[in-house]
């Protein structure tokens, strides 16, 4: 603790599986969400924040029931959206032209907002807290948002959000201590999920 704040302790998941039109989990998803939430069990969660959309609400809910008066909040900053659009000079040359081909199929909604909202996300979520006693807190989020605050955490390019990818109810735990650099402790972990229902969504080039 330094100058009356304490170790923020910040559990990210991207929510579980879900349907083709994404309006619901699939039972894959609900059994990712379950399992997760009897791996955090034991966690001193103080809340629970979520996206909007009803594939991480619904993870939200299902790892709620798993524990004991953790309350859960909605929150558009854990939403789904763009988190920073790069420039082509940027990034990588072999690899510029397809990064921005993939960010153009997105909405308009998605790559306008989507800025805005991921700074609101760190100041949200990132850093240390006021206080003397450290918070553990959950957000049930998407893939983007994962890879935008790994990203800082890491203090790498705005870009490099971008190639971070997370499964289904993987787990990452980023700690920000006073005086401290902001530390990754797990990034993508599964090991709460049996081998069937690991990187699910994922091609199976990145099923490791």
């Amino acid at each position: 603790m330094t100058d009356g704040t304490a170790a923020r302790y910040l559990y990210l998941a991207r929510h579980g599986e879900a349907s083709p039109d994404e309006t619901a989990l699939t039972e894959k998803g609900r059994r990712q969400a379950v399992l997760l939430g009897e791996r955090l069990r034991n966690t001193p969660l103080s809340a629970i924040h979520h996206g909007p959309l009803p594939r991480a609400a619904q993870t939200a809910r299902l790892i709620g029931e798993q524990l004991v008066g953790v309350p859960l909040h909605q929150c558009e900053p854990a939403g789904d959206y763009i988190p920073y659009l790069p420039r082509k000079r940027e990034l990588p040359p072999d690899s510029a032209d397809r990064m921005l081909s993939f960010l153009a199929q997105f909405p308009d909604g998605e790559r306008e907002r989507g800025p805005a909202l991921a700074r609101e996300a760190l100041a949200t979520f990132a850093g240390p807290v006021e206080g003397g006693e450290p918070r553990h807190e959950l957000v049930i989020t998407h893939n983007f948002l994962i890879g935008w605050l790994v990203r800082a955490a890491h203090d790498a390019p705005q870009w490099r959000w971008m190639g971070l990818n997370h499964g289904n109810a993987a787990l990452t735990v980023i700690r920000y201590a006073p005086g401290r650099p902001s530390s990754v402790l797990v990034c993508n972990d599964m090991r709460h999920l049996p081998a069937e229902l690991r990187w699910t969504g994922f091609p199976p080039e990145l099923h490791i």
